[in-house]
């Protein structure tokens, strides 16, 4: 603010990952990951927010991930991180748009950084009926760097999107095809369950 006279746009882009089944996970590394991936988050937004509210506008990019939508074994806490990422994202959208803040969910599934490398704690199932998910953390390991999304085409997709298209800008962005089938598969699921259940849902209200 001081070199600059304020603050245009606040990327949320630390992050990191763990894997190990839900029953297995150790509770001090969620804690971590949760302070990163979420605390970390929301101290730094709830730091500018002051500003870009004064300024009467300004742009919050919120790094998610496809795992703040689509769920996979062995990342059920990595999951729980995200998902709160989406729900405040949200919600904090629709309490600053009348203040022309913007919120931009970024949504990436697996790109050539190093989430699934070292940044991220892995925990080899020891219980054996968690056996066959040992495989899929160490694909993920080893997968690392090779994964199809390039980080250098995101973040001009993200820049082009703040910058250019700020009146439209939406709030979820998933870059990438994995990511976009991923999302389109999830919402389809859903909304396709949440009408066969229609006449169930219905049926727990008081009669009118």
């Amino acid at each position: 603010v001081a070199a600059f006279g304020g603050i245009d746009v606040l990327v949320n882009n630390a992050g990191l990952g763990y894997f190990a089944t839900f029953e297995e996970s150790n509770r001090d590394q969620v804690r971590y990951m949760m302070d990163v991936n979420v605390w970390g988050l929301v101290d730094m937004t709830r730091a500018v927010l002051p500003i870009m509210r004064k300024q009467n506008h300004g742009v919050i990019v919120n790094f998610s991930s496809i795992g703040g939508l689509y769920s996979f074994p062995t990342l059920s806490f990595y999951h729980a991180t995200k998902y709160a990422v989406e729900g405040l994202s949200e919600s904090l959208a629709r309490e600053v748009a009348k203040k022309g803040i913007k919120v931009l969910l970024i949504e990436p599934s697996g790109f050539r950084t190093d989430w699934a490398g070292r940044s991220s704690q892995k925990d080899l199932p020891t219980i054996a009926d968690y056996a066959e998910y040992k495989e899929f953390i160490e694909a993920n390991a080893n997968g690392a760097h090779h994964e199809a999304g390039d980080p250098k085409k995101a973040a001009e997709i993200i820049y082009q999107q703040v910058t250019d298209n700020y009146a439209d800008l939406p709030l979820r962005l998933p870059p990438g095809k994995i990511s976009s089938d991923l999302a389109i598969e999830k919402y389809q699921e859903n909304l396709d369950q949440f009408k066969q259940l229609r006449e169930l849902s219905l049926s727990a209200d008081q009669p009118e």
